[in-house]
């Protein structure tokens, strides 16, 4: 089973930057939106292995989706990615359970490090099972 990603920002130049570093460098199936209103809709057609998401977004924000993902009781692993993370933002997405949160700026290697850890850990819940 091919392991995929799904990557949701409102700026398109954010998703490209994304999905270049992605497929340059996995094997991953990368899909990706610029509406966070898709989202709920692509988690009912299709299973992500791991959500990466903008904090700060119009409609459905990255807390938002983290929000949706475990009132599902969904397996997604949510990364939140933003520039404008405050203390309160982050510690209610720890307390939603998301499985990593980075700053922006980014460097491309702490991304594909944290997607690749966080594919490791999909395919060991896989194996558990």
């Amino acid at each position: 089973m091919n392991q995929r990603i799904l990557v949701v920002d409102d700026e398109p130049d954010m998703l490209i930057l994304l999905q270049r570093i992605l497929q340059g460098k996995t094997n991953y199936e990368i899909i990706t939106t610029n509406n966070s209103l898709e989202v709920p809709d692509l988690l009912e057609k299709q299973f992500f292995d791991v959500i990466i998401t903008d904090l700060s977004m119009p409609k459905l924000d990255g807390l938002d989706i983290l929000e949706l993902v475990q009132d599902r009781g969904s397996r997604e692993l949510v990364v939140l990615i933003t520039a404008y993370g405050g203390f309160d933002s982050s510690e209610k997405a720890r307390k939603l359970g998301v499985y990593d949160y980075i700053r922006k700026p980014f460097k491309r290697e702490q991304i594909l490090q944290t997607v690749e850890a966080a594919m490791q850990e999909q395919r060991q819940r896989r194996q558990s099972e």
